[in-house]
Parts: C-alpha cells; sequence; structure tokens
C-alpha cells in the first residue's frame, strides 16, 4: 500500500493526525524535498529508508514504491500542501494501478488556505466574490486553450495564482487590461515557515515590492477585493433571514 500525503504548507503542526500517523509509522519515506518541511519527518520511526524526491524521476520514484511493495514495506509518498493542487500525483497513481499496487490519498491543507490564514482574509466575500480561480502563469509548461491568464481575468473573480512569482511584472502587466490598476495584490512567500514573508501593493506596484523583498519563488499571488474592507455580511447569520435552523424575525 502507498500513501499519498498532503504534508501541508510548512508548519509541522498543520500535518493531519491522520498523515503524521502515517509518517511516523512507514518503512519507507519519499517527499517532495524541494518544498516539504522536513521537521513534517522528525519522527520517522528509526530504520526508515527516506528519499528526496528532487532529484529523482518519475520511473525512479515508481521503482522505489514497487521494490518496497514486494518486500510488504509500508510505504508514503508525502506532498506538499495537498497533492490535488499542483501536485503530479495523478501520474503516479495511474502508474500503480497499472503495476496492481494498492494505494490511498490522504488530503492536506493546500498553501493557498495557509496564505488567506496568515492573511487573515477570507476569499469569498458577499457583494465582492463569490468565485475562487486556482491557475499559474504559462511557462515552460504551456496553459490549455481558454486558461491563459488573460482569460480567466475576464471574470474579476478572485485569484490565486501559484508558480508564478518570477514573472510579476507580466503577470500584473496582463492583470491591468481586465482589472482595476489599484487592485489590491498579497504576495505570500512560504506561508506558515518559520521565515515566511508577506507583501501587500497593488497591480500597479506589487511587482516593484516583490524585488525590493527578494523573492523569487515559493509564493503564492493573491489578487482581489477581498483583499480590502469593502464587503455585504453574510446572510447566514443576518436576524432577518430565514434558512433551516433558523427562523428570521421582522427587521420592520
Amino acid at each position: 500500500m502507498v500513501s499519498f500525503i498532503g504534508a501541508g504548507p510548512g508548519d509541522p503542526e498543520l500535518l493531519t493526525i491522520k498523515g503524521k500517523k502515517l509518517i511516523d509509522s512507514a518503512d519507507v519515506i519519499i517527499y517532495a524535498g524541494s518544498l516539504v518541511n522536513p521537521q513534517v519527518l522528525a519522527d520517522a520511526k528509526p530504520g526508515a529508508a527516506i528519499y528526496n524526491s528532487a532529484g529523482m524521476t518519475l520511473e525512479e520514484v515508481l521503482a522505489v514504491m514497487k521494490d518496497a511493495e514486494e518486500k510488504g514495506l509500508k510505504i508514503v509518498r508525502v506532498h506538499t500542501g495537498d497533492p490535488a493542487v499542483f501536485g503530479a500525483h495523478r501520474e503516479q497513481m495511474d502508474a500503480l494501478e497499472r503495476m496492481g499496487i494498492a494505494y490511498e490519498v490522504i488530503p492536506g491543507v493546500s498553501s493557498f488556505l495557509a496564505t488567506a490564514a496568515v492573511l487573515k482574509k477570507e476569499y469569498t466575500l458577499p457583494g465582492v466574490s463569490q468565485t475562487v480561480i486556482l491557475t499559474r502563469m504559462e511557462g515552460r509548461t504551456p496553459m490549455p486553450e481558454g486558461e491563459k491568464l488573460k482569460d480567466l481575468a475576464k471574470h474579476h473573480a478572485t485569484m490565486v495564482i501559484f508558480l508564478s512569482v518570477g514573472m510579476m511584472d507580466e503577470l500584473t502587466a496582463t492583470l491591468r487590461e481586465e482589472y482595476r490598476p489599484e487592485t489590491p495584490v498579497a504576495v505570500v512567500y512560504k506561508a506558515t515557515w518559520e521565515d515566511q514573508k508577506i507583501v501587500r501593493g497593488t497591480l500597479l506596484d506589487i511587482a516593484d515590492k516583490v524585488r525590493e523583498a527578494g523573492i523569487r519563488k515559493t509564493a503564492l499571488t493573491v489578487v482581489g477585493d477581498f483583499l480590502g474592507d469593502e464587503y455585504e455580511l453574510s446572510k447566514l447569520y443576518d436576524k432577518t433571514f430565514t434558512h433551516e435552523f433558523r427562523k428570521g424575525v421582522d427587521a420592520s
């Protein structure tokens, strides 16, 4: 059995209880060393074989899994955040199915959720935005038709942009074609890590501020008026609003 585990955004205490139990009891651990905080593995059992996949190919990762499975060992594959978001674990799961190796997926706290937490903001504010787009800039890996940043920006939704902080000039120029130039932006470097950095600005000045902060990778860019202070109150707790669990009162 191979257990794919979302290790969370960085803070080892944001690893799920289930994920930690599996890591701590594993015989073989394969982790994304370029992104996963090594403290997540601090309580691995003595003698566990630990592989850093940062320098491995897909074939090498699968070979380790196959060998360990044949020996009856317990295997965990540790990804940063939640592997369902830019985790590249689908190709591993499909390969395991072809090899007849059972697997499971343990979700984790994605970095985009940790980013909202450290910013103390809510992505979906009533009257501001009820849609969140998770995406990235086109780089060495192309984007599918209709999913380039300029296409998605037309929705004026809250945007969470991964893997793109190194292209801030192009990113902000593209977004200014659809969003107001004064639209607020925040860049969060390594959310929840000890060396976390937060840079705030607008589409006009965030690129310069990010350069001044020396941030070139491992950061999320979030864009939208959810970063502001104007929004409507939720109907969920409105005393005049009736729903399944509460009858509203007459506001008059």
